[in-house]
């Protein structure tokens, strides 16, 4: 049994949703974290800051949702949503998950912060920059890999969702539809309702 280290209303909730997709058995558990407010780390929270989310599978612990996305798809195939090795979409499906944590996480927290990105430095864009990268990919596909759902949408729907109502995103037809797609799955509906928002 793979546990869950959550917090309601964080981005661990994506990993309920990710684990109703691949029918794996899972538990939860809930953990404190710190808060803008300041507080200690829980000493039952086996991240190495503290955060969330991270999973635990027999002792092994695995951190950052990338991370977790990829071990959790390797792991349990059967669904279809992470292409395994071998696979031509496997080279994009990677891509798409260190993107997330590389590119468009920082781009966010950089506009959040009210960090001017330093322009032609290592992997940084501003968040325009990687959302109209990200428009363009879902003009030719309902989804990042085409027309096949992928762990890596539950990863880039939940944080579109979590800041579409802000001015931290550029508004987005595409974008809403594609939110709007991924988030009436039906295990999405089924994650909501034992943990999520």
């Amino acid at each position: 049994m793979i546990t869950l280290f959550h917090r309601p209303k964080t981005r661990s909730e994506r990993f309920l949703w990710l684990f109703e997709e691949l029918g794996a058995p899972y538990q939860i558990k809930e953990v404190v974290t710190r808060t803008r407010e300041g507080g200690a780390p829980d000493p039952a929270n086996p991240h190495p800051h503290g955060k969330v989310p991270a999973i635990s599978d027999d002792g092994v612990v695995i951190w950052e949702s990338p991370a977790i996305a990829l071990y959790l798809t390797d792991k349990f195939p059967k669904a279809g949503i992470g292409p395994l090795v071998g696979d031509a979409k496997r080279g994009p499906y990677l891509s798409w998950l260190v993107y997330y944590g590389s590119v468009l996480e920082p781009a966010f927290m950089s506009k959040f912060m009210n960090v001017a990105v330093p322009v032609g430095t290592a992997g940084w864009v501003e968040v325009e920059q990687a959302m109209g990268f990200i428009v363009k990919t879902l003009s030719v596909g309902s989804y990042l890999l085409g027309e096949k759902f992928c762990a890596a949408d539950v990863l880039y729907s939940t944080t579109f969702a979590m800041f579409g109502a802000s001015p931290m995103m550029p508004k987005s037809p595409a974008i809403d539809a594609y939110v709007k797609r991924c988030t009436e799955r039906p295990a999405f509906a089924r994650a909501m309702a034992k943990g999520g928002a």
